[in-house]
């Protein structure tokens, strides 16, 4: 049996990358992923672009991301954008585009695909890949194919990735990080004492900052430090699951399979207002959100070949406080029409009188469209279906899914 060799690979600045290729006047520059439809690039009449400013931005949204460029002022992914606005106020400021992102997504994913097929889809701009036995990785450990890989991936996409080569996913997720962007490191067992073990222990993907606080005050700072420690000694502090861990990924221990199929527990769709919004004030605006995150959250489900028979709603009011509610359908379904009516369901469900930060929905008891069209096929035949938003009200007088007053609030 071929010994296990496992690949990261990450996509670098992956969403301000893609930007860069549609703006290459910004190579080089500071720019921010994160702004909405107003902050466009304007086209000026001779040629060119003008672009918003982060110094400019005015409200609560949060970075996506950054190019390194960016991230060299101290702005990263998940930063309020008011806060990068005071790092970085010259840095370019683009809308996100996730539809553009999630095409160069597919691209580099079957880019890759062809040369190692045994993939583990981690997200939009990350995977894993079994390289074991695969043609020349017993020679050079699998550097070759690395190379490969990350030439396939260019040609796809005009992207650069970081692959990281190891014998496990931990370890290969650890690699991939250490020589940013465009990098390519490998790592064998014997070489985790003098490369990883002096690395920081939030290094370690599963250690978060709590935690790396927390060992901090232990005296554990890096990972030699933690694989140190007495085992019984961790169990007791961090509990029996965490604590076992702990112990085993410092010593590069990792057994977990690169799974190459998972059927995906829930789809959802969401979006965070740049001013908070009123239930009875912004009905209109709150209204068109609603129905397109339902439409994109139907084609979402459609492409990916599933159907859904849960439906839920995720608001989060100005006081920070998170509100969910769902409803279980008479039946799976992907139609938009059938999710704005559930939907519209749970919103009615709640109290409304305080203004709006965040709105969301989810689809969930997810089960593959062509299972479903085979049960389908054995029960009696459905009523007519009525087309996307249609006025006319369906079977037993519920309201149509444009047409169901949502967004009324208790008080103005």
């Amino acid at each position: 049996m071929p010994p296990r060799l496992i690949a990261h690979l990450d996509m670098d600045a992956f969403y301000a990358s893609v930007e860069l290729l549609r703006y290459p006047d910004l190579a080089g520059e500071p720019v921010v992923i994160g702004g909405g439809r107003r902050h466009a690039p304007e086209p000026l009449p001779g040629g060119g672009f003008r672009y918003a400013r982060l110094r400019d931005y005015a409200g609560r949204g949060v970075v996506t991301t950054a190019s390194y460029a960016a991230r060299a002022f101290g702005v990263h992914s998940a930063m309020g954008m008011m806060k990068a606005a005071q790092l970085a106020p010259q840095a370019v400021l683009l809308p996100t585009d996730f539809e553009r992102y999630r095409e160069f997504s597919r691209r580099f994913k079957a880019a890759a695909a062809a040369i190692a097929p045994r993939i583990e889809d981690r997200g939009i701009d990350e995977i894993y890949l079994d390289l074991s036995g695969l043609p020349g990785t017993a020679g050079d450990g699998g550097r070759a194919v690395a190379q490969a890989l990350k030439a396939a991936v260019f040609e796809a996409t005009g992207l650069r990735c970081s692959i990281g080569v190891a014998p496990n996913k931990l370890l290969a997720k650890i690699c991939s990080d250490l020589d940013k962007p465009d990098g390519l490191t490998l790592l064998a067992a014997d070489e985790i004492p003098t490369r990883i073990w002096p690395l920081p222990a939030r290094k370690i993907n599963g250690i978060g900052p709590k935690a790396s606080e927390r060992l901090a005050g232990f005296g554990i700072h890096r990972i030699g430090e933690l694989a140190a420690a007495d085992p019984a000694w961790l169990v007791e502090t961090f509990g029996r699951s965490y604590g076992a861990w702990l112990h085993e990924a410092a010593h590069g221990r990792d057994e977990r399979p690169v799974v190459t199929h998972s059927e995906p527990v829930s789809i959802s769709r969401e979006t965070t207002f740049e001013r908070d919004l009123h239930a009875v004030r912004d009905r209109a605006t709150l209204s068109a959100l609603f129905t397109e995150l339902c439409v994109k959250l139907a084609g979402d489900l459609q492409r990916k070949g599933y159907v859904a028979r849960n439906v839920a709603i995720k608001l989060r009011f100005d006081d920070f406080r998170i509100v969910s509610r769902a409803v279980t359908l008479p039946a799976h379904t992907a139609d938009a029409a059938e999710i704005r009516r559930a939907a519209g369901q749970c919103l009615k469900r709640v109290d409304l009188s305080r203004r709006l930060r965040l709105l969301g929905v989810r689809a969930a008891a997810l089960l593959p469209a062509a299972e479903a069209a085979r049960r389908a096929a054995a029960l009696p035949p459905r009523g007519e279906t009525l087309p996307l938003f249609d006025a006319r009200a369906p079977a037993g007088g519920a309201e149509s899914a444009e047409e169901a007053p949502l967004f009324e609030a208790s008080a103005d």
